[in-house]
């Protein structure tokens, strides 16, 4: 077995990939505190293609140095938007039509194994501070909550692990 070297895995430039058809989901970052999560979740959106992503509240924007170190150029093919307020960014996403989802531990929350994509739906999937999690004014605007089954002892994952995690299932319903 021989690794592809960068040649061989035949990526599209920036413009390419600003032409090219998106992944219905937008990724909503509710205070998120560190700008290397934030960075991380602009390379996430970038390998799958994503619509967007919209920062929000004290998020980090670009182009502040953490964010470039972990995005790696992602800040330039990612669309992205900042709002001042979350709940600002999911009236707009409800406005598009967009499910908007918590990634949130929470009652009546759907397992992510259990949650059932829509191939013909378009989804805002928000994540929340690294300590208080998503905003209790964003949970009373939300359609549901989707949680990641945990079996360990800590209470919840890395924002950008989960951004993966969570990005790699939906995608999955999405385009396979």
């Amino acid at each position: 077995m021989k690794k592809l070297s960068l040649k061989e895995l035949n990526r599209v430039d920036v413009a390419t990939f600003k032409k090219q058809q998106k992944t219905p989901v937008i990724l909503v970052l509710d205070n998120v505190r560190s700008a290397l999560n934030v960075g991380s979740s602009f390379r996430t959106s970038d390998a799958f293609a994503l619509e967007a992503i919209y920062l929000c509240g004290i998020t980090a924007q670009p182009p502040h140095r953490e964010i470039l170190k972990t995005a790696i150029g992602a800040t330039e093919s990612v669309d992205w938007k900042y709002f001042e307020n979350t709940s600002e960014a999911i009236e707009t996403l409800k406005e598009k039509e967009f499910k908007v989802y918590a990634i949130e531990q929470a009652e009546g929350s759907t397992m992510l194994q259990d949650f059932e994509v829509n191939s013909n739906s378009k989804y805002a999937l928000v994540f929340g501070n690294e300590v208080e999690g998503v905003s209790n004014e964003v949970m009373g605007m939300v359609d549901g909550a989707i949680e990641v089954p945990q079996f360990g002892t800590k209470h919840s994952l890395n924002v950008s692990v989960c951004v993966g995690v969570v990005v790699w299932e939906i995608f999955r319903g999405l385009r396979f």
